[in-house]
């Protein structure tokens, strides 16, 4: 199994020569043009998750993908994409993916601004990814993409959130907001917050790693 981190928030899982891509969104620009992607998880709505175009492209390239996401962002797409319902708490096979959906809502931004659903997801029974939350999957997980940087969060909840799940390898994720210098200093934070720790934090850009 190997992993793909894109920009901001989107990533990919290739196993036996075939894609899992996780919201692919409006702030995903370095996004190439990808083949045989068989499976599509969208957490939430928010356009740096879901870019209904880009999605509606990523379609036209790859007939043969499904789409899992949940009721409201099924609405935000266009018409007749092959998509399939999902809620917190499925556990199902997509062609050879295990996904498992955590969490109801997206984290909250301001008392003012209603919340949305949000789903995350449990992939294989190894990576995990909570979306716009701090949703704790209570399972063990060897692979978190760690929220790092938004508008409804504060870095010293990232830390707490990677302490609670506790996994052996970490990854930056959500974090278009922040200049390089800006993401230099996140993982310099974090980086000395489990520097005593056997998990391990790494920051990867366009380029596949191995999951043990």
């Amino acid at each position: 199994m190997q992993l793909t981190k894109y920009q901001h928030a989107c990533f990919a899982i290739e196993k036996d020569n075939k894609l899992l891509l996780v919201d692919p969104g409006n702030f995903t620009t370095d996004l190439p043009k990808l083949e045989n992607i068989k499976v599509v998880v969208i957490t939430h709505e928010h356009p740096d998750h879901c870019d209904p175009e880009l999605i509606k492209r990523l379609v036209m390239d790859n007939p043969q993908l499904t789409i899992y996401t949940h009721k409201d962002v099924a609405a935000k797409l266009p018409r007749n994409l092959p998509v399939q319902l999902v809620k917190s708490g499925d556990v199902i096979k997509a062609i050879e993916f295990t996904l498992e959906f955590f969490g109801t809502k997206h984290a909250t931004i301001h008392s003012s601004i209603p919340q949305i659903n949000n789903l995350g997801v449990l992939i294989d029974n190894k990576v995990y990814y909570p979306g716009d939350s701090f949703t704790n999957p209570e399972r063990p997980v060897h692979t978190l993409l760690l929220p790092v940087s938004a508008p409804w969060m504060k870095l010293s909840q990232s830390i707490d959130f990677l302490n609670l799940v506790n996994p052996q390898l970490a990854i930056p994720t959500h974090d278009a907001i922040l200049s390089d210098s800006g993401k230099q200093i996140v993982d310099r934070v974090i980086g000395d917050t489990i520097s005593t720790t056997a998990k391990h934090y790494e920051r990867v850009n366009d380029q596949a790693i191995d999951l043990a």
